[in-house]
């Protein structure tokens, strides 16, 4: 496996819309960077909610587990103390087949508290990326809509892997956007 670097990214990676690393002064970063690149978090959010008394079933999941939030009016939203919530990339993807992508946190938001969960995005997976972000502080977190979130790693295999994600017709293959746990 190799990282692909900066120039290797927009040449083999489909990401819409690109963004170019540049300052932004005031923003969390964002865009392309030396062997990654800094996705930036949707406007639109699911924050974790216990009012309805739910019980967290990743093979029977409720959506009722969720308040939705819209980032977009205040440009933000606060998750509550020891809660997380779902949300979506602003950037779609398409990871070619000799490429997987591992998604880590921004240091911004790791240094606050703030722990972001994704999984890798295997060759052939195309979509937004749904992310999990977690307060793991007694505090409430400011999480800024349309600004970074957490940086994406590309991989490249020595050889095409023998199944991709899309041969196995994955359950969050071309997932418009936030999407929920499900079993098949």
């Amino acid at each position: 496996m190799a990282i692909l670097a900066d120039s290797q990214i927009e040449a083999s990676v489909t990401i819409q819309p690109f963004e170019r690393s540049i300052k932004r002064p005031g923003a969390v970063s964002y865009g392309v960077s030396s062997y990654g690149y800094d996705v930036r978090v949707g406007p639109k959010f699911k924050i974790f909610t216990n009012v309805n008394s739910e019980v967290v079933d990743p093979k029977h999941f409720s959506p009722r587990s969720f308040v939705d939030v819209d980032g977009s009016r205040d440009g933000y939203v606060l998750i509550p103390p020891n809660s997380f919530a779902l949300c979506e990339t602003v950037e779609y993807f398409e990871i070619p087949r000799d490429i997987l992508a591992i998604c880590v946190g921004k240091s911004t938001y790791a240094r606050c508290g703030i722990i972001v969960n994704v999984t890798p995005l295997e060759p052939e997976w195309k979509g937004r990326v749904t992310i999990e972000i977690s307060n793991t502080t007694p505090l409430p977190a400011k999480i800024y809509a349309n600004e970074g979130i957490a940086q994406i790693i590309f991989l490249r295999g020595e050889k095409v892997c023998t199944i991709s994600y899309a041969d196995k017709q994955g359950k969050y293959q071309d997932q418009p956007g936030l999407t929920l746990p499900k079993v098949d």
